[in-house]
């Protein structure tokens, strides 16, 4: 209901104070991203991983900052309902000409439920749904900042020097190694892309005004058009073994960006005035990817988690479904649910876990805050963590019910909590995840088609590619310092690009934190007869050459994993691994294949990275049916 008068001095010094302590967010963060480019320009590896952990951090602390000061000062959750109403709108007031208006919702969405009722977490006095529009806003001063930038080479022979000046503008204090090789590089890749014997009337280049940072690449995002077609791209900046810059690849088309762009890599660091445009920009070249995503990938996890809630919260109006229990080999710790026609997965923690495991639900939570931290390398999901989430009962199977009753009755209540007459489901703690095929299934897969034919080649290849991403997937963990623990199959799932993704992380370690040991021989022969170890092991003790046994049990898995991984059996790999990453080495691992690469191109190559693992397989490699990224 909306107030007849605006007339609450308390209201608008609750909302100024509000809008100030996002002021005071946005301000930070955006700062430490633009840190970013400093750090890359002096290889600053340890400093920029410790940004990208310290600024996920930021807006947690800067929520409980302003409620301690709007408790402190205005005793607000003792205000009554109309001062509330009027702080809504006076707020919504104050965001007519902000540049991140949608932020700046969620702040105080963020707020506002630490501070009232949950009876008050409805339109009136939180924004449930949007009040300002994210279209067409600019930065403040044009002249200085812009969200693209945009080239017009009047011919072919221009565009060399089009794309140096593009480059030259982001202003990188580091020369580069040889620019004009580089240039031509891009160019020789970039021509085949469009119709280049034919240049339109509306023939540019547009580019993100920021280059995006992440690890130790800095990416240059943007597209070209001509006439009705366009070519979105990335350039991947690095640092050569010469201490100069090179231009590592081109990265063309949606399925290249998103890669670049994929929910299991860390987090960009990105100056941004008006990230709304940012989005959209990036929304234009990748139409499939929803808003929540990107995001997401620029750093603004809490408005991702806001639209992908205002998602589902559509996709429930929208459908009829039931929730149900996930298909697959059940966890010893997770209880996992999903609803078939929404592409995610439900994950909750179970009140007890088998004796196996020694851990606690805190501990849990903990390897998981330890994966949205850390540098996931395209190879853990990322994963959207819930508090307090009501769903309707009718759309619960009972089966689903009696589950999660059983292996976790902490964590549930059903109830009409509104009184409304309306059953929920409320679950106290949730985690979300993309759904993926699990490996093991996606496996079997191939064993059954192959066992009804087995010169199938589809599934061979299949086959192949799936064991292959296996072993490339541990490798990249690994060099992102993770040791996966539990190392199973199951544990790892495929998505629509064809990657090999990790996603149970309950025993995750670091793999500096690890001992990897040779098993020692047996003492005689009753050791070596017995089926039990004769061998002490601690708690972080790793015994990789006893790796084969639970994972090659199939012939066809074995014959694979032993001609392209057989060095994960060996103490030797992890041990050196460890040892580098204990030296301070921060190995490179990009989301392309090495073939990718400009070097491997050339007679000389620039420098050697961590992806000199073997290619995973053909880019149009097939698919099963209803794999999902």
């Amino acid at each position: 209901m909306l107030p007849r008068r605006l007339d609450s001095s308390i209201a608008y010094d609750i909302a100024r104070a509000m809008i100030d302590g996002f002021n005071r967010h946005y301000r930070l963060f955006r700062t430490e991203s633009a840190r970013a480019k400093h750090r890359f320009e002096t290889a600053d590896w340890a400093g920029q991983q410790r940004a990208q952990r310290e600024r996920i951090e930021f807006y947690d602390l800067r929520v409980k900052e302003c409620v301690t000061r709007l408790e402190r000062e205005f005793r607000a959750s003792q205000q009554p309902m109309e001062v509330w109403q009027q702080v809504k709108l006076l707020y919504i007031g104050m965001l007519v000409d902000h540049r991140q208006p949608e932020l700046a919702e969620t702040f105080f969405n963020s707020v506002t439920t630490k501070i009232l009722h949950r009876s008050y977490f409805q339109n009136d006095f939180i924004f449930v749904r949007p009040a300002i529009s994210t279209e067409y806003i600019e930065p403040e001063d044009p002249s200085a900042h812009t969200t693209y930038r945009c080239y017009y080479p009047k011919s072919i022979d221009e565009l060399p020097a089009t794309l140096t000046r593009l480059i030259e503008d982001f202003g990188l204090r580091v020369p580069f190694e040889d620019l004009a090789r580089d240039i031509g590089d891009v160019l020789a890749a970039l021509l085949p892309l469009f119709d280049h014997r034919r240049l339109r009337a509306n023939f540019q280049i547009q580019v993100l005004d920021s280059l995006f940072y992440r690890n130790k690449g800095a990416y240059a995002v943007g597209k070209l058009i001509n006439g009705f077609q366009e070519v979105p791209f990335a350039l991947p900046i690095l640092h050569g073994a010469s201490g100069r810059l090179v231009i590592d690849a081109l990265l063309h088309g949606e399925d290249d960006l998103l890669m670049v762009f994929s929910f299991a890599r860390a987090y960009f660091m990105v100056d941004m005035e008006v990230p709304s445009a940012y989005v959209q920009f990036l929304r234009s070249m990748m139409p499939r990817k929803p808003r929540a995503e990107f995001y997401n990938a620029l750093g603004l996890a809490k408005q991702g988690k806001t639209l992908f809630y205002r998602d589902f919260l559509y996709h429930m109006r929208h459908s009829t479904d039931q929730f149900r229990i996930a298909p697959g080999i059940k966890g010893m710790v997770m209880l996992v649910f999903d609803l078939p026609s929404f592409p995610f997965v439900f994950k909750v923690i179970k009140d007890r876990f088998p004796p196996q495991k020694e851990i606690t639900p805190e501990q849990v939570r903990a390897k998981y805050q330890l994966v949205k931290q850390h540098d996931r390398v395209g190879r853990m999901a990322d994963t959207l963590e819930f508090s307090g989430v009501g769903f309707p009962r009718e759309r619960f199977t009972d089966e689903l019910i009696e589950e999660i009753q059983q292996y976790a009755p902490s964590q549930i209540e059903i109830g009409d909590r509104n009184g409304d007459g309306n059953v929920e489901v409320f679950l106290k703690h949730v985690y979300i995840e993309r759904r993926m095929i699990p490996l093991n299934i996606y496996l079997q897969e191939c064993f059954d088609v192959l066992s009804k034919d087995p010169d199938n080649a589809t599934a061979r290849q299949q086959l192949e590619h799936a064991v292959i991403e296996y072993g490339n997937a541990i490798k990249d963990l690994v060099a992102a310092n993770i040791f996966p623990g539990d190392m199973l199959w199951k544990n790892f799932g495929i998505t629509r690009h064809g990657k090999v993704v990790f996603y149970d992380y309950d025993e995750i370690e670091y793999v500096t934190d690890c001992n990897f040991r040779r098993v020692p021989p047996p003492r005689d022969e009753d050791d070596e007869l017995s089926g039990e170890i004769w061998y002490s092991v601690g708690p972080r003790d790793v015994f990789p050459e006893t790796f084969g046994p639970f994972l090659l049990g199939n012939p066809l898995v074995r014959e694979v994993f032993m001609r392209h991984h057989a060095d994960l059996l060996d103490v030797a790999f992890w041990q050196g691994h460890k040892e580098r990453i204990l030296a301070g080495h921060v190995h490179d691992v990009f989301p392309y294949e090495q073939s990718r690469r400009f070097c491997t191109q050339r007679v000389v190559p620039l420098s050697p990275t961590a992806e000199a693992a073997p290619a995973a397989a053909a880019d149009s490699l097939p698919q099963p049916a209803g794999v999902m990224a």
